[in-house]
């Protein structure tokens, strides 16, 4: 294994050692998925600790043993099912007890994170597998922690069925498209505070918490949809249809979102008391580990106070438990990382309180304990707690911004340390019990290799080691990223890769494509393995850079929050100084240098281009927000608060603002159906160059969302990408 590791990275490090080698293709890249990176698919950890599952195939279930790394058996097999009214699923279930097994098939996606779906219901007592329902496909169907019934949504309503007497009992009536939604959440919660399930169980299965919104006043915007293709609408064949989206812009009204309490055996259902005002979040629910409350988060509309509020299931009754606070706004990772420990006596909190995201324990009583983690890095996600051991398990970017690895601490603090032992990037998933857990690692010249380890370190087995990938890239000539740091000309250090062309000159002159995302608290540049585009445009002889500029994560909460009230200041700065420092270069053509973005990355092409100037040769900006006052109230009002309360920030720094600043040939790009960052952005801004007298070219993709893709769309994007650049760059 090490011998073929060694032999790839000589392969990229030197370019070509075979006379047989290929050329990288689009098709590669963006049709075939010729360098995809395998994973392990549907990996459940069992209740005994001892075995995982995984799902193969798209139709079995295979259970594994942890401490020696063997196959047990089938868990589940489709095909040996007689009459199965499916032939494959998607995703899978257990029910707590283990007994019946909940799965996904037939999916159709309504936005990011939800979908529709059937699902069946497999019971390894009766050996007999039923449909959830036939009444029309459902959401987020799941099993109450008796597993004698399945919570779901249909019709923005919520239903129980009886898995014990087959019967399905409505909770909900009130579900009314563009009106009321039950147990599922609205476009903008889905999107920024990144969940689809809105209802919880309570552990002891007797009662179902849910939020319900009420989007009557939230303002439509009307998405103009034609016949197209793939899929085809024919009922737009000569008039185009309208697809009516609920959805807040900046300053707009929200949902007034309420938490309901539906009490299973008076099938009653009481609303929590969550004080009068009513322009807030409620970005979860929770329960706590004895079933006695459920902790409601409650965010304030400017995101800078979150309280956590203990409610009576019984009378709705509330109580302030714990309240964050923030100058600026409270990270969204406080969200998922607030985590109740089965002993009910402890919570852990992910807080930025000392300039570093970090992890404290507070007691049931809301008074802080002890801080668990310190130091000048970022905590990136909490994967748990081991009770018998006293142990929290963390992943951090201690030794690197563009690095993660898995640390350990005690409870009492005296025992410290990390798991991982590979530099690059770690990702962990621990065995019930924590006695073993599964590591996902990349680095720059190694694809993701998932391996099992014992909790002390010990490697039981590769799971999935890319060996097919490994061997496939020797026939290929690629070149790796490479990592660059430089400082700017206001001393801040910034984190680049670079990728240079095949055959690499020094004494030769480059054009350079630079590519970034650079929204709040995300990152590009890590030390991560990527066949992508970028590697086909090196190949084309193009030099390709990446930075990740001011805002970004990872870096400590003054790094990411510095960009507040003012979004686009100083990422553009940033970029702009990057291609100065690049065009500093021996090897690089400074006047051949050209941007590129989507969605935050596009607005960021277009407001570079504005202050860069001629710096920029070029620039595609697809899918670009061109003023946050087009863009929803979560996010926009998360870093700058509201056009009301803001009106510089919002103007000063939209694109809108100095489109005659753009000097460079550039190529806008949207698709005409994006729910998330509407057509309208681009075609104001268009309208804006024209008006300013600036040549542009645009292309709009009929009927297609924020993704642009579908049938041969993206293959047709990337070569119009592709071409532009050649046309521009490439004397």
């Amino acid at each position: 294994m090490r011998k073929l590791i060694y032999l790839f990275i000589l392969i990229l490090g030197c370019g070509s050692l075979s006379q047989a080698q290929k050329k990288i293709t689009l098709e590669d890249v963006q049709a075939y998925g010729t360098f995809n990176q395998k994973s392990v698919d549907g990996l459940y950890s069992m209740n005994d600790g001892l075995h995982y599952t995984t799902l193969e195939q798209g139709s079995k279930i295979v259970k594994y043993d942890y401490k020696k790394g063997e196959k047990v058996g089938d868990v589940f097999d489709l095909s040996k099912i007689e009459d199965a009214a499916i032939n494959h699923f998607s995703s899978y279930e257990f029910s707590d007890d283990e007994t019946k097994i909940l799965l996904c098939t037939q999916e159709e996606k309504l936005y990011r994170h939800s979908k529709t779906a059937n699902y069946y219901i497999w019971n390894s007592v009766t050996e007999e597998l039923t449909e959830l329902s036939a009444k029309g496909k459902q959401q987020l169907a799941t099993f109450s922690p008796d597993g004698e019934r399945v919570a779901f949504v249909r019709d923005n309503n919520i239903f129980v069925k009886s898995l014990k007497f087959g019967t399905e009992n409505q909770v909900t009536t009130d579900g009314k498209t563009n009106e009321i939604i039950n147990g599922a959440p609205d476009w903008v919660y889905e999107e920024e505070f990144s969940f689809s399930k809105a209802f919880v169980w309570s552990p002891d299965s007797k009662f179902l918490a849910f939020l319900r919104f009420d989007e009557t006043e939230v303002p439509v915007y009307a998405i103009t949809m034609y016949k197209g293709s793939n899929p085809t609408l024919n009922e737009n064949s000569v008039y185009p249809g309208k697809d009516m989206l609920k959805y807040p812009k900046a300053g707009e009204k929200n949902s007034v979102v309420s938490v309901q309490v539906y009490d299973l055996k008076s099938k009653t259902t009481i609303q929590a008391d969550l004080g009068t005002d009513t322009d807030q979040y409620i970005p979860r629910i929770k329960w706590m580990a004895d079933a006695a409350d459920i902790a409601v988060m409650r965010l304030n509309r400017r995101q800078n106070q979150l309280d956590v509020l203990l409610v009576n299931p019984n009378t709705g009754d509330s109580r302030l438990f714990y309240t964050e606070k923030n100058k600026r706004y409270v990270d969204e990772e406080f969200l998922d990382d607030f985590t109740i420990l089965p002993d009910n006596n402890y919570l852990v909190i992910n807080s930025e309180k000392s300039g570093y995201s970090h992890l404290y324990l507070y007691n049931r009583q809301g008074f802080e304990v002890r801080q668990l983690t310190s130091g000048d890095f970022d905590v990136t996600e909490f994967y748990g707690f081991d009770s018998k051991k006293k142990i929290f398990y963390y992943q951090a970017a201690k030794e690197s911004p563009t690095q993660r690895e898995i640390y350990f601490v005690s409870l009492d603090g005296k025992k410290q340390g990390k798991l991982s032992s590979k530099a690059g990037t770690n990702n962990a998933e621990f065995s019930t019990g924590f006695q073993y857990y599964i590591n996902t690692f990349t680095n720059l010249s190694t694809p993701k290799q998932t391996a099992l380890y014992s909790i002390d370190g010990k490697l039981i087995r590769v799971l999935e080691d890319n060996q097919g990938l490994q061997e496939k890239l020797a026939d290929y000539e690629i070149k790796p990223r490479e990592m660059f740091q430089f400082k700017t000309s206001e001393g801040v250090e910034l984190n680049g890769w670079i990728i240079k062309p095949l055959n690499f000159d020094s004494s030769k002159k480059y054009p350079v494509v630079m590519t970034q995302y650079s929204g709040p608290n995300s990152q590009k540049v890590l030390d991560q393995f990527d066949i992508d585009w970028y590697n086909y445009l090196a190949q084309e002889g193009f030099i390709v850079a990446c930075v990740d500029p001011r805002g970004t994560g990872a870096r400590g909460e003054d790094f990411k929050k510095i960009t507040y009230l003012q979004l686009g200041k100083y990422e553009s700065d940033d970029q702009v100084e990057t291609a100065k420092y690049l065009g500093s270069l021996a090897y690089v053509d400074k006047d051949n240098i050209a941007i590129w973005g989507w969605s935050y990355g596009g607005f960021m092409t277009l407001m570079s281009m504005e202050k860069g100037g001629d710096i920029f040769k070029a620039g595609i900006a697809v899918a670009p927000v061109t003023n946050w006052k087009y863009y929803d109230t979560v996010y926009s009002e998360r870093f700058m608060r509201t056009p009301r309360e803001n009106p510089d920030g919002y103007n000063d720094y939209s694109p809108l603002s100095n489109p005659g600043g753009i000097t460079g040939r550039l190529l806008v790009v949207h698709g005409s159906a994006d729910d998330n960052v509407h057509l309208q952005n681009s075609m104001e801004f268009s309208e804006a160059l024209v008006q300013a007298g600036v040549q542009f070219d645009m292309a709009i993709y009929t009927n297609r969302n924020h993704g642009i893709s579908g049938g041969n769309t993206r293959l047709h994007l990337y070569q119009k990408m592709t071409d532009f650049l050649k046309m521009n760059l490439m004397k």
